[in-house]
């Protein structure tokens, strides 16, 4: 219920109690630091406040009326509940500074935030900062979103075609999708282009509904092929990006997938790129936080200020090298 206004606060409180304990103006105004005038205010102020007069004064000094010594009784209750109140906030400021609960999705927290975390706590470490215990969950992009609006998570991390409208966010990175299909596949060996309208009517290896790699590729053919595009349904369904390339070297179909996560099988050709011509499968990486302009006080700014130095200090990746165009074969009987 709410309080009425004749209650004082707790700083008027704390006022009435070192009057009563030192039996003094001048006394209660050397424990609170202020002049001896600003004291005989403020307990003016609280007897105008509560209606009941708290204090004589007389020539020996100055000690509570009845009603004040009952008062002050209660006030002594008060304080004592606020200032376990106040020594369990600062607990939990403490824990709040101590620990960091972050949601990633999959791309992120499989291939990038391992490393940047062990970085975080190695740089913590040499500046003798505390040690911070981190949660991460792993989702998919749509959950992600979810964790961090509902306060489930401090700090996000998602790769998406476009910023959340319902959070901040931070570009702290970038990545880039590949069509792959196995060595073996048609289209590993024709000549001609394989263009957007014929990959979006493929059925294809697909990340499921809410997954920033789904989001990415549905805008990158929207934007190739017009906002009226219809996508094939999906040769196979999967959760996670590690079951999409297995399902592709399994012969399941060509997939849509972050390169970092085949850039060991292209090399070792396990794996083949297939280019799509005005396909742009380019994505930005965000971290996402609830709130003010800035990530909130604390671990979750400093692991984003973190990951942008990372950012700053590293090498940019080099732009990827387009297949050379195929050298067409003379035709019979030309010279």
């Amino acid at each position: 219920m709410a309080l009425s206004a004749r209650v004082p606060d707790l700083a008027a409180l704390e006022v009435l109690l070192s009057v009563a304990r030192t039996g003094s103006l001048g006394r209660a105004a050397q424990e609170a630091g202020v002049s001896q005038q600003a004291v005989s205010a403020r307990i003016r102020a609280m007897e105008a406040q509560t209606g009941v007069t708290l204090v004589q004064r007389t020539a020996r000094g100055s000690a509570l009326t009845a009603d004040g010594a009952v008062i002050a009784q209660w006030a002594a209750r008060v304080l004592d509940v606020a200032g376990g109140l106040d020594a369990e906030i600062a607990a939990l400021r403490k824990d709040l500074r101590s620990r960091l609960r972050v949601c990633a999705s999959l791309t992120i927290a499989e291939r990038l935030l391992p490393a940047w975390l062990v970085s975080y706590r190695a740089a913590a470490r040499s500046r003798g900062g505390q040690e911070v215990e981190i949660i991460l969950t792993a989702a998919n992009t749509d959950a992600v979103i979810t964790h961090v609006t509902d306060g489930a998570s401090d700090l996000g991390f998602i790769e998406s075609p476009g910023a959340p409208r319902s959070l901040r966010s931070r570009v702290i990175g970038h990545d880039r999708l590949v069509i792959v299909v196995p060595p073996g596949h048609p289209w590993a060996r024709r000549r001609r282009p394989v263009s957007a309208a014929e990959l979006a009517a493929t059925p294809l290896v697909s990340r499921e509904g809410g997954s920033g790699t789904s989001q990415t590729l549905t805008a990158a053919l929207t934007a190739a092929v017009g906002a009226d595009v219809v996508q094939a349904p999906p040769a196979l369904s999967v959760s996670t990006t590690a079951a999409a390339r297995a399902a592709v070297l399994a012969g399941a179909g060509p997939t849509a997938i972050t390169r970092l996560a085949v850039a060991d099988d292209l090399s070792a050709g396990r794996l083949t790129q297939i280019e799509i011509p005005g396909l742009d499968l380019n994505r930005a990486l965000r971290a996402i936080w609830n709130g003010s302009a800035s990530p909130p006080a604390g671990p979750a700014r400093d692991l984003v200020t973190h990951i942008l130095s990372l950012r700053r200090t590293s090498a940019p990746p080099p732009r990827p090298v387009p297949p050379p165009r195929p050298v067409p074969h003379p035709r019979p009987g030309n010279s």
